[in-house]
């Protein structure tokens, strides 16, 4: 059974735990030969003033890396991607954390990369055994107290840490109280509870663990998947009506940008009374709800755009990243429904030629006009200051 990889507030949120240092300097001497090298910027930040349009496009994109095939995505990395995504259910391997080391060496920003897996609990761990088995996320509401999540999040959080991944695409903020995950219920135990300020607290209290033990939490999957009408890895699948959500599912999210959360996965599912495409290709979603209405500042994750959903909807993953950054989101992600369709493009060489057409893609879109190089140079910012770099432009 396939599981997706995914999700009026107060002010800008606090500064999140970064993935890394703040580099002196945005040149580095650890980029090999033949890689895209970082532009040289003033000492102490990356001047993206000075980045082409080729190289804020590939900071937008996160290497989806199958049963830990981290070494052979070297290449890719050297390139300048912001991101790596683990996948699959290989375990983890002992000397996962040197590997990452290894990579983040590859970095020509000279920070380390977004680092990310999802660590859900129950049917969703992608880093066993490094990382001890949690419950699923309903099981710990019956069990734990939310001081207790808290708790067990933070030691999860060192956990990842140790095996050098820095962002965990959890928690669900769902709203939900089905028997799922399955076909037709991409929640159920995966959401913390059916009541919205129960989820909320559980879903904070899970996030604020993480983040003391030096991880970024994703609370996913933005507007709410509870009560969806499917899976949107197998296809087209709407969440409940606007007015619903306003009215319950739109709470936990709510509550944790209100509290600083970080980033924010963007579902793929359409939202009845809003848009008719899915969340994470709609500006309606992003940056009317999420940026305008919800008053969220931080990081805009897209749920894979390899996804069933995406395609009924026309795109390919090119297409969706160029259409997705359009409207509002920071950084991309795909392969991570492992759908079989997708388990065949995540051999590195397949990983290598997406990517390249992804950033292709962008880069004809701002010389098209469809795109704006600000909105890249806006997005690329995120992405490097949550990786830890300190920016800026001339």
């Amino acid at each position: 059974m396939a599981l997706a990889a995914a999700a009026c507030g107060g002010g800008p949120p606090a500064r999140p735990p970064t993935a890394g240092p703040t580099p002196s300097t945005t040149s580095t001497s650890r980029t090999p030969p033949g890689a895209a090298s970082a532009p040289t910027s003033p000492p102490g930040c990356i001047d993206l003033g000075r980045w082409t349009t080729a190289q804020l496009a590939r900071q937008l994109i996160t290497v989806p890396s199958l049963d830990f095939d981290l070494p052979q995505l070297g290449g890719v990395v050297a390139t300048g991607v912001g991101g790596v995504l683990f996948l699959g259910s290989a375990p983890a391997p002992a000397d996962l954390g040197a590997l990452v080391h290894q990579v983040n060496g590859r970095s020509p920003a000279g920070v380390p990369l977004l680092v990310m897996a999802d660590e859900e609990g129950g049917g969703v761990q992608r880093l066993r055994p490094l990382v001890e088995d949690i419950p699923w996320p309903r099981d710990t509401t019956t069990a734990l107290t939310p001081a207790q999540v808290s708790s067990l999040a933070a030691r999860v959080g060192s956990e990842m840490r140790a095996a050098g991944v820095n962002m965990d695409l959890a928690p669900v903020l769902d709203v939900d109280s089905g028997a799922g995950p399955s076909a037709s219920d991409p929640d159920g135990r995966r959401s913390y509870s059916g009541i919205p300020g129960r989820a909320a607290t559980y879903g904070q209290a899970f996030s604020a663990g993480l983040q003391r033990a030096g991880v970024i939490p994703v609370i996913k999957h933005f507007p709410g998947l509870g009560g969806a009408s499917g899976n949107t890895d197998t296809g087209p699948a709407s969440t409940q009506p606007i007015s619903a959500l306003r009215a319950a599912g739109l709470q936990p999210f709510r509550a944790a940008i209100t509290a600083g959360a970080p980033a924010v996965m963007v579902a793929n599912a359409s939202v009845p009374g809003l848009t008719t495409q899915p969340a994470s290709v709609s500006s309606t979603v992003i940056q009317g709800l999420l940026r305008g209405e919800l008053r969220f500042r931080g990081l805009v994750i897209t749920d894979s755009l390899s996804a069933g959903a995406i395609r009924a909807a026309g795109y390919d993953v090119p297409g969706a990243a160029t259409a997705a950054v359009e409207a509002g989101a920071d950084i991309v992600l795909f392969g991570s429904t492992l759908t079989a369709a997708d388990v065949a493009q995540l051999r590195p060489a397949a990983v290598v030629a997406t990517v390249d057409q992804t950033s292709r893609a962008m880069t004809a879109a701002v010389g098209t006009g469809k795109l704006p190089a600000s909105r890249l140079r806006d997005a690329a910012r995120r992405v490097l200051e949550l990786r830890g770099a300190a920016v800026c432009e001339a």
